[in-house]
């Protein structure tokens, strides 16, 4: 599970991403919920790191989301 911020990241065509309370930040991977994809939202986050995929804007591990809560 991820606790943190989503932010929108102004990088090429633009990526999402998560600000965990740890300090990591995480690409949102592809195919998230739209309701998921807004800047400022407070979220716990269920899903599973993604070692097998590569992204253009390389900000942090890839979070393929299976669920959320807004918090």
């Amino acid at each position: 599970m991820v606790t943190g911020t989503v932010k929108r990241v102004a990088m090429g065509t633009g990526t999402w991403s998560i600000e965990a309370e740890d300090g990591t930040t995480y690409e949102i991977y592809q195919g998230a919920p739209p309701e998921l994809l807004e800047d400022g939202l407070k979220v716990e986050v269920n899903g599973s790191v993604r070692d097998d995929v590569m992204t253009l804007a390389a900000i942090g591990p890839v979070l393929e989301v299976q669920s959320f809560e807004k918090r």
